[in-house]
């Protein structure tokens, strides 16, 4: 009787290890709670426009449209991005909201309110960003990204991190709870090259996902602020927190890739 015992938790133990593996069983690993980001399985309280991310959805490209007056004169203008899916569809329109002393005098350090509309006109998302700081020199003030939907009902946050080497976020549900990690690189000049921040489980030993920065080209990366990014996610992850996703995005764009012609 002991010895059927004792080999039916051996089954127990085993039963995910696979014969030949060099993965031996890590009973003392911690395994990272995946409820705060997946999608639970009833989704008939969906925010309203946010259906379309829950239709195993695990790539988004945002386009950022090319301004001729910023192209010519190498002005600030305000930000507008088309949000696509992988077949190049546009399914949302986002437009930044703040004024033109904000944009000069700020530039990418800038408050702003973006707003993002599904294909009928309806604001479905609203992205919001105080004035913060960006410097490691102030830890205490760093920045923070509010992510309403639908308009007015918290999604999340994106919070940033102090960290001497690397830019460092966290995104966190509407409870404040913190859901996932954002890594970026040491460089993000990514000159002739994708620029990646991975997606990480909070202990980092996990990589779920990407957002990049594509390389445009010269003429695009220099004389404007234009930019291509495309975010992977996995399929089932919570459909408020791709909104907040959609929202880190932005923040990533307006705080590193901001190099029009003021700074050459």
């Amino acid at each position: 009787m002991a010895s059927q015992e004792s080999q039916g938790q051996s089954k127990l133990i085993f039963k995910d290890y696979l014969p030949g593996s060099s993965d031996t069983p890590q009973q003392n690993m911690p395994v990272e709670p995946t409820s705060l980001w997946k999608q639970a399985s009833h989704t008939h309280n969906l925010p309203p426009g946010l259906e379309y991310l829950n239709q195993q959805l695990d790539q988004i490209i945002i386009h950022q449209q090319v301004d001729l007056l910023e192209a010519i004169l190498g002005t600030e203008t305000s930000s507008k991005y088309e949000i696509k899916n992988p077949l190049g569809q546009r399914v949302y329109f986002a437009v930044e909201e703040n004024s033109c002393f904000d944009r000069k005098l700020c530039s990418p350090l800038r408050a702003f309110t973006i707003s993002i509309a599904d294909n009928a006109g309806r604001e479905v998302i609203r992205v919001i960003r105080p004035l913060r700081c960006t410097s490691c020199c102030f830890p205490c003030f760093l920045q923070e990204l509010e992510v309403q939907s639908p308009p007015g009902t918290v999604a999340g946050y994106v919070v940033q991190n102090w960290d001497p080497f690397l830019p460092k976020f966290t995104i966190q549900n509407e409870s404040k709870e913190d859901v996932l990690k954002i890594i970026g690189p040491c460089a993000t000049c990514g000159c002739f090259e994708d620029v990646d921040f991975e997606v990480k489980t909070l202990n980092e030993m996990t990589t779920i996902g990407k957002i990049s920065k594509y390389w445009s080209g010269f003429v695009n990366n220099v004389f404007t602020n234009t930019a291509n990014f495309g975010i992977q996610v996995p399929v089932d992850l919570d459909v408020r927190i791709k909104a907040v996703m959609i929202g880190a995005c932005f923040l990533i764009d307006l705080m590193f890739f901001e190099n029009s012609l003021d700074g050459l």
